[in-house]
C-alpha cells in the first residue's frame, strides 16, 4: 500500500473520529445528557482509533522498510519523497484538531462532574437540615441551606 493510500485512510479515519467528538460535544453540552447515546459514541470512537492506531504502525512500518529514521521527521522526509507531503501535513492538522476536541470534551466531563458533586453536597447538606417531629411530619431546623449550587 502506497504511502498516499495510507495517509488517504487516515485521514478518512481522522475525520471520523473528529465527526464523533463534535457530536460528543453536542451532546456533553445539552441540559439532559443522554448516558446512552454517550456510550454509542465512546464504542464507535474506540472502534475507529483502534483501526486508526493499526493504519499508523502498518504507516511506521513501510516508512523504516524504506530506511526511514522513525518519528515525525522521517515522516515528513518520506511523505516529501512520496510526492505527498502536502498529505502528511493535512494528516498532522487532522490529529491535532481530534486532540483539541478531545481536550475540550474533557473539559465538558470535567465541569459536569463538579456540578454534579456541588449539586450532591447541597442536597446532603438539605438532608441534614431536615428533623422529623415525633408525629413523623418533617420540621426544619432553624439554620439556612447554603444555595449555592
Amino acid at each position: 500500500m502506497s504511502l498516499a493510500k495510507l495517509l488517504l485512510d487516515q485521514q478518512q479515519r481522522l475525520n471520523g473520529v473528529l465527526e464523533l467528538l463534535q457530536h460528543e460535544r453536542i451532546v456533553l453540552a445539552s441540559a439532559q445528557i443522554d448516558g446512552h447515546q454517550l456510550g454509542e459514541i465512546a464504542q464507535r470512537k474506540q472502534a475507529l482509533l483502534a483501526k486508526l492506531e493499526a493504519s499508523e504502525k502498518l504507516r511506521q512500518g513501510v516508512q523504516q522498510r524504506l530506511g526511514y529514521t522513525s518519528g515525525a521527521q522521517g515522516a515528513r522526509q518520506a511523505a516529501n519523497d512520496a510526492g505527498c507531503e502536502q498529505a502528511w501535513m493535512h494528516t498532522l492538522e487532522l490529529t491535532r484538531e481530534a486532540q483539541r476536541l478531545n481536550a475540550l470534551n474533557g473539559q465538558l466531563v470535567e465541569l459536569r462532574m463538579e456540578q454534579n458533586t456541588r449539586l450532591l453536597a447541597f442536597i446532603h447538606q438539605a438532608a441534614e437540615k431536615t428533623v422529623y417531629r415525633a408525629s413523623g411530619r418533617v420540621a426544619a431546623q432553624s439554620g439556612r441551606i447554603n444555595a449555592s449550587v
